[in-house]
């Protein structure tokens, strides 16, 4: 499904991750901790002294100025609130004594306390007596078992001397199924926070979202992909000929279009047809997924093949390099065929008899050299190894291999021994040479120019049994080769792709 990208998912995954986030964290400051719990927390430390180390020393007046032992004297706000989610009664408290918490001041001797709480909570104030437990020596100071609701408060100002500001104050105590932990909050002189932590926390991960989704924006590969890009499973059979270019063809398709899946499979021109023609036969789904490759026009017989031009291919005669000629007449190469030269001094080489390689009968490669260059069928098949005859009455030695490789390979080891194949193919052998045919060179870029007439070439045709279905792998795949990046890799094997200007007149003419 087209919708079913990775920014798709990452911008549907964003949207849900903050819809998520945002209802989890209100449900986790509502519902979570699900304990008793008091917070506290400093809200003011300030030195009122004029003697204090740690703070600026203050202008002072009237009483903080005439009270004895006030030179080192600081004032702290200490805040106590139930910031759980239950309320806390009075037997929540785990202390033995009869005070519930114990607020420590650390080196600093307490020289007097006010409590103080919101409106609305006047009955708070009934627990803070000395009986309750309120009371404070030195720098310990004794906290009665207050009952708070949830969300209540209450506040202790604290007059200390002996000791700098911002030394440690703790709170100590224990609820049962609670905690007593600081919690944190903005101090009268302390910049509020812009978003809670919850808040923050969603927006880091909305943030993470998004650039993840730019990333995969910005690195993607923009690379069009092929025109009618399909998936599914292909088979290219037929010509060994040109059996690289189709190998190039469908990796490149295949990375271009992920799910696809292209066996390249030859067995010879004729012999490809003939399975098409079979596997259309046997399908009872319409064109069955199979694209045959053949050197020139199919068999007659097989209406229901439908045939696309792909490209001009150029062949050549090779010969083994004992043999020094380098052109032959297309009137020679027919006596030669006809095992009429028995020998190459004949043609005004060395003392070596000829020896022909040619292909099997399913090779399209020797159909088109029999249509285009003989203009008749090959002599009989003679022997079995290209050296001997296995046929005393036999004219010349002949003998008949199964890909182009075979052929160019012994043509290259046997002195004498002459052969056909794709001119591409030949190109870069050792040990043989090609051969031009009437002065005529073998080369693409001399037929492209319209400066050769060069005989032995023929239209690469790709069969399918019947029409494909436009969404089919096969239909699509054939565009592939017909357009862009398909045309340039025809042309580097080469051959004349069918879709430039001179393709289009040299296949039309057939």
């Amino acid at each position: 499904m087209e919708w079913l990208s990775a920014e798709n998912v990452v911008a549907v995954g964003t949207a849900v991750i903050g819809v998520v986030a945002s209802a989890v964290m209100v449900w986790y400051e509502r519902r979570v901790p699900r304990r008793k719990r008091i917070g506290y927390r400093v809200q003011m430390d300030n030195p009122i002294g004029d003697d204090v180390r740690s703070g600026r020393a203050n202008v002072r007046l009237g009483l903080f100025d005439e009270t004895p032992g006030m030179t080192d004297a600081t004032l702290v706000l200490l805040r106590i609130e139930n910031d759980g989610s239950q309320s806390i009664a009075g037997d929540d408290y785990t202390s033995r004594e009869r005070h519930g918490l114990t607020a420590v001041f650390t080196d600093r001797t307490i020289r007097g306390v006010s409590v103080t709480q919101p409106p609305g909570t006047d009955h708070l104030m009934d627990h803070f007596t000395p009986a309750a437990g309120l009371s404070y020596e030195d720098g310990v100071l004794r906290i009665p078992r207050v009952p708070l609701n949830r969300g209540e408060h209450f506040k202790l100002l604290v007059l200390l001397s002996g000791g700098d500001v911002g030394r440690e104050i703790r709170l100590i105590g224990g609820l049962r199924d609670g905690e007593v932990s600081p919690n944190r909050s903005t101090t009268p002189d302390d910049q509020p926070p812009l978003f809670s932590r919850a808040a923050r926390l969603i927006t880091v991960l909305l943030t993470v979202c998004v650039v993840t989704l730019a990333l995969i924006v910005v690195l993607r590969d923009d690379t069009p992909r092929p025109v009618g890009c399909e998936t599914g499973t292909l088979t290219v059979t037929g010509s060994t000929a040109f059996e690289p270019v189709m190998r190039e063809l469908a990796e490149k398709y295949q990375k271009d279009c992920e799910g696809s899946t292209i066996v390249v499979d030859p067995h010879g021109s004729t012999a490809g047809v003939r399975e098409l023609a079979a596997a259309g036969a046997k399908s009872t789904a319409g064109s069955p997924p199979v694209v045959a490759l053949s050197d020139g026009p199919k068999p007659s017989g097989l209406p229901q093949l439908r045939e696309n031009r792909v490209a001009v291919s150029v062949f050549a005669l090779v010969v083994n390099d004992d043999i020094p000629v380098r052109n032959l007449s297309l009137t020679d190469v027919r006596r030669l065929y006809r095992g009429e030269i028995r020998n190459w001094k004949q043609l005004g080489g060395p003392d070596r008899p000829v020896l022909l390689v040619s292909r099997d009968a399913n090779s399209g490669t020797r159909q088109v050299f029999q249509r285009r260059v003989l203009g008749r069928g090959e002599i009989a098949n003679s022997s079995l190894d290209c050296v001997h005859k296995d046929d005393p009455t036999a004219p010349v030695v002949r003998c008949e291999l199964d890909s182009t490789d075979q052929v160019l390979s012994t043509v290259a080891k046997l002195p004498g021994a002459i052969g056909y194949s794709e001119l591409n193919s030949a190109i870069g052998f050792t040990g043989l040479h090609k051969l031009s045919l009437d002065g005529h060179t073998p080369s693409v870029e001399d037929l492209e120019h319209g400066t050769s007439d060069y005989p032995y070439r023929e239209i690469e045709y790709a069969y399918t049994y019947g029409q494909p279905p436009a969404d089919s792998l096969a239909s699509s795949f054939l565009s592939y080769i017909s357009r862009g990046s398909g045309q340039d890799v025809i042309r580097t094997h080469g051959h004349l792709p069918c879709g430039t200007p001179v393709g289009l007149r040299i296949c039309g003419d057939g």
